[in-house]
């Protein structure tokens, strides 16, 4: 071996600090993401049970490596319910200490009754396994980010591996009771991986939450906050070409809003803002595309529909908000809306173009009445 095994379980310490800390100090930022809090304390119990069997090293002692076992133990387990609620958004408490109490009971059991190298197999079989529970919940979220999840799945499998093969040498040896520390193969084998693949672990999960947490962000960036529905940034970004055939383009705004804000208040404004919002999301397919543009208008882009399957969809939303009733504050609140609508046909059409011809209908609309829904040359009315 290169390295002599003290220098080794120093390596391996100080990588799990290094890594817990990190953990810490970002969880105490926000105080948001709880899995980070999780990790960091069982890379905690893990640097504990390191430097517990670091003196077992110099001074063999079944305790201290009963102990130390307990540690780690402790310590991956709640490297998984970390991980469960990363992958999952849920930690199971419940099943986390059952598979803990499975693997502490059995390895103090055998170190109790003084068969130390029976214990030592069980406690480093327990650890394989709850890393391949761990795999487990980065294998089943791999679709988040195929690469990362994947990559950290094969990291806790082979980590895994190299402490069951931990366990296998010790029984192919028939060393039911130990005198001094282990020492063979699967060991020296084990403390390299033990570096490797705990850093790989905490590095790979360090950039999938830095991942999420950038993901989120540019989510956020791209909804509007009071309705949850696209802005007119994320609705435009990268579709202001050539508008496929069939693309119809609905806009819609909320008539007299002024008047309602003026007589109710801003948050009943807001409230039928919301409202508005909801209806127009319960009446599109999951491949239309609906934004808040600002203040009271919407719009819409539905793909592969014709004037009259988009005229249909915006009149029905047009129905049901003149039906609709919010209460406030200050009272019901009623309001009706006008729409206006474009669909590219044969002729070649930007999707700015389409937008515009639909903004000139809704103003058609406005004009002849409003509460109704205007589209070439012809008007649905209420």
């Amino acid at each position: 071996m290169i390295l002599d095994q003290l220098s080794v379980l120093v390596a391996i310490g100080f990588s799990s600090a290094s890594l817990g800390m990190t953990f810490l100090m970002m969880w105490a930022i926000g105080r948001s993401e709880t899995h980070l809090l999780i990790w960091a304390t069982g890379l905690a119990l893990i640097v504990a049970g390191v430097i517990v069997f670091s003196t077992v090293v110099e001074n063999y002692s079944s305790g201290l490596l009963l102990t130390s076992f307990l540690f780690l133990i402790g310590g991956f387990g709640f490297l998984h319910a970390g991980c469960a609620r990363f992958c999952t958004g849920q930690t199971n408490w419940v099943s986390t200490a059952v598979a803990v109490a499975l693997a502490l009971i059995p390895t103090s059991i055998a170190f109790a009754l003084g068969y130390s190298g029976i214990g030592t197999m069980i406690g480093n079989i327990a650890i394989g396994a709850l890393l391949m529970l761990i795999a487990r919940h980065y294998w089943l979220a791999r679709a988040e980010s195929r690469l990362l999840m994947t990559a950290n799945a094969l990291c806790c499998i082979a980590t895994a591996a190299s402490f069951i093969a931990c366990g296998y040498a010790l029984a192919v040896q028939g060393q039911i009771i130990l005198t001094s520390r282990p020492a063979n193969w699967a060991e020296e084998i084990n403390s390299i991986m033990a570096i490797a693949g705990l850093t790989g672990i905490g590095a790979l999960s360090l950039t999938l939450n830095q991942m999420r947490i950038a993901n989120r962000h540019k989510s956020d960036a791209m909804r509007d906050a009071l309705t949850g529905l696209l802005n007119r940034r994320a609705l435009f970004d990268g579709r202001m070409g050539i508008a496929p055939s069939g693309t119809a383009v609905v806009m819609m705004d909320l008539d007299y809003f002024k008047t309602i804000n003026d007589r109710f208040g801003h948050d009943s404004g807001d409230r039928i803002l919301m409202a508005f919002a909801d209806v127009i999301h319960s009446n599109i397919r999951a491949i239309d595309l609906a934004a808040r543009m600002g203040g009271e208008e919407f719009c819409i882009i539905m793909p592969d529909a014709g004037p009259k399957a988009s005229a249909a969809v915006a009149d029905r939303i047009r129905t049901q908000i003149e039906a609709t009733t919010v209460q406030t504050e200050n009272g019901p609140v009623r309001a009706t809306v006008s729409a206006g609508i474009a669909v590219r046909s044969v002729e070649p059409e930007t999707l700015q173009a389409l937008l515009s011809r639909a903004d000139a209908a809704l103003y058609e609309a406005k004009a002849s009445g409003r509460n109704r829904v205007q589209i070439s040359g012809f008007s649905l009315a209420a």
